[in-house]
């Protein structure tokens, strides 16, 4: 535990940790774990749940588990075990040699079933799902019993260990736990402890054809592992009672861990199912799992978000114990900032427009100092080449415009970021009347973009060296879905009604020659445009750049 006290406020979970340690409760050590299912890839919201259990963890000098709740061979993939490994390591959570798997435990878990049997808290029971649904009654009308609750302790261990040898098919019979039917708790209500699932298991082969349930396992792995705060969002405080039930049932001695429950993250513009995300991926509205627009925490990363971003995040929403709904800008405005720190500027011109300086001397190229980043003069400068022709944005010229305009006009001067002022004094139009060249004069009295004579000029533009120029694509992503929430549909209709269908526009810029060498992942601001990332889809050929975000929130609801 810290020794030095602080002003800090702490958030209700860790009220109860500190009076743990005070009251030498688990001899005052602490051991959090976070319990992923590999049935898909990890999102923001787990990104919290990490973050608090290992940074409980860390911060009361305890220990981290990583164990997956690989019960359901159905939907569980290695893919999904390595991207969360993968995942909890950028996040900067270190569970050490602590990687463990629910299927480790399959034996002591059997075991203890086999226990229960004998103790006449279980049995098998033939029940289609339908039957026990409707046996189960409703939250205001107690539950029926099963016809099969009271078989003898003999019979449900022959059965039990018929199932176990695969005498049965898929889901024709299963083990529930023998606790009573007029429970309020509806999860109480003789719930099932095993099913037969005749599948390969990524980790145990084909040892097994029974497969214990979330709610058995849960409690059970945690004591086996010594596990003291299970930390978990909401929707289980109604299973709480269920996992203490099971405690009891095996539990020998004093220690038992204890189930906190705390609120999910939910995002505007989001969805947070993995069930859902999965169909996106499935039915191919997105590229993939770490598809940028995606808020799994591999396509964040991709995305150009670093985990100190996420962090941050973390603690402006804090850590509650009621459900609400953050605004996303919350999240885009972690990055900015984080990325407005640490990220190198760059020019970059996403609408060219050529500009033409007809009294610089052809064929002349000088190199210009460029600041790396102002907020951090250790980051120094580089040189960016200037020459005859450039490209500006389309949008920082028109032809006419009124005094609120601090583009380029023609009859106009403006600043040249880091170079020169210029003049417009023509323009070059197509047949169809459209601009194809901006032509203008320098004043090479204003290099590095400084008054030769106290004259002040509106407007300064970021511009790249046509000959020098690096080609890329660009893409800009914008928000997946069109409203603040998605799952909120007609009837009848489906939460991908809501996608936004212009959620991504690929574009071709020009850059300047600095991120020539740059690789997968580097971030960088495009000055007066946005901060951006080079993509995995990158090659020698050609440099690919995601959006990360904007310089400001520009998001318009639709």
């Amino acid at each position: 535990m810290k020794t030095e006290e602080t002003t800090k406020s702490y958030h209700f979970i860790e009220t109860i940790v500190r009076q743990d340690i005070e009251d030498k409760k688990y001899d005052a050590r602490i051991h959090t774990r976070f319990p992923p299912e590999p049935n898909g890839y990890l999102h923001i919201g787990h990104a919290k749940a990490i973050l608090l259990s290992y940074g409980i963890s860390e911060d009361y000098n305890g220990k981290f588990n990583l164990r997956f709740d690989d019960t359901n061979p159905i939907t569980e993939d290695t893919e999904y075990v390595d991207s969360i490994k993968e995942d909890l390591r950028w996040l900067g959570a270190d569970w050490e040699d602590r990687e463990c798997y629910s299927s480790d435990y399959f034996q002591q878990l059997y075991d203890w079933a086999v226990m229960l049997i004998k103790k006449g808290k279980a049995y098998v029971c033939e029940l289609t799902a339908e039957q026990i649904s409707e046996y189960r009654g409703t939250p205001t009308k107690p539950g029926k019993e099963s016809p099969f609750r009271n078989r003898s302790v003999e019979e449900n261990l022959e059965l039990f260990e018929k199932m176990k040898n695969g005498e049965f098919s898929d889901n024709t019979i299963i083990l529930r736990a023998k606790i009573g039917m007029d429970s309020p708790n509806m999860h109480m209500r003789d719930p099932i402890m095993y099913r037969i699932l005749h599948a390969h298991h990524h980790k145990a082969g084909n040892k097994w054809c029974i497969y214990p349930t979330y709610d058995y396992t849960h409690g059970q792995s945690d004591y086996i592992e010594g596990i003291t705060h299970s930390l978990c969002t909401l929707e289980f405080e109604n299973h709480r009672p269920l996992y203490d039930w099971y405690l009891d049932q095996i539990v020998e001695g004093d220690y038992r861990p204890r189930q906190i429950e705390f609120a999910r993250l939910n995002l505007n513009y989001t969805v947070m199912s993995k069930r859902k995300l999965l169909q996106l991926v499935k039915d191919n509205l997105v590229s993939g799992w770490d598809d940028p627009r995606m808020p799994t925490i591999s396509g964040l990363r991709r995305r150009g978000y670093t985990p100190e971003s996420l962090k941050v995040f973390a603690e402006k929403v804090g850590i509650a114990k009621r459900e609400n709904v953050i605004d996303i800008g919350l999240l885009e405005f972690s990055i900015r900032e984080d990325l407005n720190k640490k990220s190198q500027r760059v020019l970059a011109v996403l609408d060219p427009l050529k500009v033409v300086i007809t009294n610089y001397p052809e064929g002349q190229t000088e190199e210009l100092d460029g600041i790396n980043n102002p907020e951090d003069e250790t980051m120094g400068t580089r040189k960016i080449p200037f020459s005859r022709e450039l490209y500006i944005e389309q949008k920082d010229f028109k032809e006419e415009a009124n005094r609120k305009f601090w583009g380029l006009k023609v009859g106009k001067e403006v600043r040249l970021r880091y170079a020169y002022f210029v003049k417009c004094e023509s323009v070059v139009k197509d047949k169809n009347g459209n601009i194809t060249e901006v032509h203008c004069t320098y004043d090479p009295a204003s290099r590095g973009g400084k008054s030769p004579d106290g004259r002040k000029v509106k407007g300064t533009l970021h511009w790249v060296s046509a000959q020098h120029a690096i080609k890329a694509d660009v893409k800009l992503y914008d928000r997946l879905f069109t409203v603040e929430n998605p799952e909120k549909v007609e009837e009848g209709g489906d939460f991908k009604d809501n996608l936004n269908t212009d959620s991504l526009e690929t574009k071709t810029c020009f850059v300047e020659p600095f991120v020539k060498d740059a690789k997968i992942l580097d971030k960088f601001q495009f000055e007066r445009t946005g901060y951006f990332c080079i993509d995995k889809d990158s090659t020698k050929d050609k440099i690919v750049f995601n959006r990360t975000v904007t310089l400001k929130d520009n998001w318009k609801k639709k």
